[in-house]
């Protein structure tokens, strides 16, 4: 039944009219795993080296053993954003005559083949070989190894399941920001060592192979775990609902006032709620607003006459972080459904008004979500009061200008985690203009009169695009018209 499903697989990716093309992303992505493990054997290899030296440790078995909890905390965080759920693939496989028992064992081995797999392994076989065979004996470094291994592996299951069950919930958000605090500022502040919690365990494998034996009964249980979920719940609508209707449905009031684009910005409000890469670029962007505790709170950017000029950078892009991230596929969003728009008499002028509006609301949230920053200093409030001006009188338009040259259509219900469908090289030039331009009106004003009088003049400049709005977004409303008609061919083309 296996080999079934998979000629069954092979022949879904042979008959594919976009065949060539998967093959050569196959090709491009698997050498690019193949160099990515290249660099893990190589980490490997000199990691009992990097722990004595970098550490400054006698023992590097026992620093290792010692945080090695750390490790299974970065795993846990790395696999929520990257590791793939086998939902997808169910509706190619329920209508067949085979168990369902089979498709699901088929789809989670197949989700096990992964180059994620092979870190652990890759990383730890070395330091195995060169540190705890020679000192406790090559039964020793087998249990030990194979204690991390069965760790590791069994968090690809659970989080197969937890994924599926909590992903993109406040639930699961706040399990992983929960292990982030816990791991990162349980051992900062001293409270407790978490790794000397789970140390004792990998001593016990040097001895007895009953470690290994629990651990392994781990790993089998989280597969059942995993299992057992999707098999219950191996129906399309059952793994695809989502677990709060009302707030997906719910309607931002201020977007009523706004005729036609007001509608149509609280119907694109409603899309990013509802697809999972969208909801993920929103949530992503809150994440985002914590971006200056990095800078505000570092000493290196301290300054006695003022403040640092890269703070400037920082306001430009805490309060200006949605519209960068969902502007820069500003059509590609409505790939599915542009034809609707052309169709209607001013569709394509209200779609485009509506996503401004959109961007003005989410950037006006962000800057007051930014407002506590100002416990740093009252200039800190200053640069993101000027930066938005200017996002919003400026930045805004090139972000969507750019954005206009060739989109490329994409699949929204896709994760946003190395997913690059609609992104071309447009997308990577927008960094130019969110670096530089704002930079172009400040420093001159700053360096040669004062750092409040650039922050004045980015402010002035903002406030004068703003008051240019209906010409300055004519321009992006007349490119679209101009190329509607091969905008509409790129987006009928096959993902």
């Amino acid at each position: 039944m296996v080999l079934e499903l998979i000629r069954l697989e092979l022949l879904k990716t042979i008959r594919s009219t976009s065949f060539a093309k998967s093959a050569l992303v196959a090709i491009f992505l698997a050498f690019l795993a193949l160099l990515l493990l290249s660099y893990v054997v190589l980490l490997g290899l000199v990691l009992k080296q990097l722990i004595e030296k970098g550490f400054d440790s006698t023992d590097a078995y026992a620093t290792l053993s010692g945080v090695l909890v750390y490790f299974f905390l970065f795993e846990f965080m790395y696999r929520y954003f990257v590791q793939k759920l086998p939902v997808i693939e169910l509706e190619r496989f329920l209508h067949l005559p085979i168990k369902k028992s089979n498709i699901i064992h088929f789809l989670l081995g197949r989700s096990f083949v992964s180059p994620l797999t092979l870190i652990a392994p890759l990383l730890f076989s070395p330091f195995a070989i060169q540190e705890v065979a020679p000192r406790f004996g090559a039964g020793a470094a087998w249990s030990w190894l194979f204690c991390i291994l069965f760790t590791c592996w069994s968090l690809h299951w659970l989080m197969l399941w937890f994924k599926q069950k909590f992903e993109d919930s406040l639930i699961g958000i706040g399990a992983v920001f929960a292990l982030l605090l816990i791991g990162a500022g349980s051992t900062y502040y001293g409270w407790y060592n978490l790794g000397s919690l789970i140390k004792p365990t990998f001593d016990w494998s040097l001895t007895t192979p009953i470690p290994v034996a629990v651990l392994g009964v781990v790993f089998l249980v989280t597969y059942r775990l995993a299992y057992t979920y999707y098999y219950k719940n191996a129906y399309l609508e059952d793994l695809t609902q989502e677990e709060n209707v009302r707030f997906v449905n719910q309607d931002l009031g201020i977007f009523s006032r706004f005729g036609l684009a007001g509608e149509l910005a609280n119907l694109e409000w409603k899309l990013i709620i509802r697809h999972k890469k969208s909801r993920t670029y929103l949530m992503l962007a809150g994440f985002f607003l914590l971006y200056g505790l990095i800078f505000y709170t570092n000493p290196a950017y301290k300054s006695e006459t003022g403040f640092s000029h890269m703070f400037v950078f920082v306001g430009s892009f805490i309060t200006g972080i949605f519209m960068l991230q969902f502007g820069q596929l500003f059509l590609s969003w409505n790939s599915a459904n542009f034809d609707f728009f052309l169709q209607k008499r001013t569709g394509i002028e209200a779609l485009v008004k509506g996503k401004y509006l959109l961007f003005v609301v989410t950037s006006c949230i962000c800057l007051l979500a930014s407002v506590p920053y100002a416990y740093f200093g009252w200039d800190i409030l200053l640069i993101h009061v000027a930066t938005f001006l200017f996002n919003m009188g400026v930045i805004m338009h090139l972000v969507i200008y750019l954005s206009l040259w060739k989109p490329k259509p994409m699949d929204l219900n896709k994760g946003a985690m190395f997913n690059y469908e609609g992104v071309g090289i447009a997308q990577f030039l927008m960094i130019i203009p969110m670096i530089g331009a704002p930079y172009l009106i400040y420093l001159p004003f700053a360096l040669l009169v004062s750092q409040y009088a650039g922050l004045l003049a980015l402010g002035v400049v903002g406030i004068a695009g703003i008051l240019a709005f209906p010409y300055l977004s004519k321009i992006s409303i007349d490119k679209v018209l101009q190329n509607r008609y091969e905008i509409s061919s790129s987006f009928r083309q096959e993902l």
